[in-house]
């Protein structure tokens, strides 16, 4: 299966939320779910995610990478008291992922608007 894009939206009437993250953002459902979890979960470790989401540690962990490529969840070290460290994830904000959604779309639209201003069929 593909990633979705952002074309995956067209003829779509009532996307989701979590559909749309997907598409405008190329990261798979899963990823969007993750994100989605940690707005309910937020400071979770990759483990308190795993079990929220009943998915593999791995796989969650290989989520949370995308989607701090994507710029959607940040991480922050948290000290043990026993010793050593543990990674803590929180998604950004909703306002602040619907804002880069909004604009991801409007450059998209603005770029199909350019194709189609650019078009000139060939003269025979």
């Amino acid at each position: 299966m593909s990633d979705p894009e952002i074309e995956d939206l067209v003829g779509d009437a009532s996307p989701s939320f979590e559909h749309v993250l997907s598409c405008v953002f190329g990261v798979r459902d899963h990823e969007s779910r993750a994100y989605l979890a940690l707005l309910e979960h937020p400071g979770s470790t990759v483990s308190e995610l795993a079990d929220a989401l009943d998915r593999d540690r791995s796989n969650v962990n290989r989520s949370l990478s995308t989607l701090r490529e994507k710029g959607l969840v940040e991480r922050r070290r948290r000290l043990l008291d026993s010793g050593g460290y543990v990674y803590q994830y929180t998604a950004i904000p909703v306002p602040e992922a619907k804002r880069r959604l909004h604009d991801a779309l409007d450059e998209w639209v603005t770029d199909v608007h350019d194709a189609i201003d650019a078009f000139e069929p060939d003269e025979r």
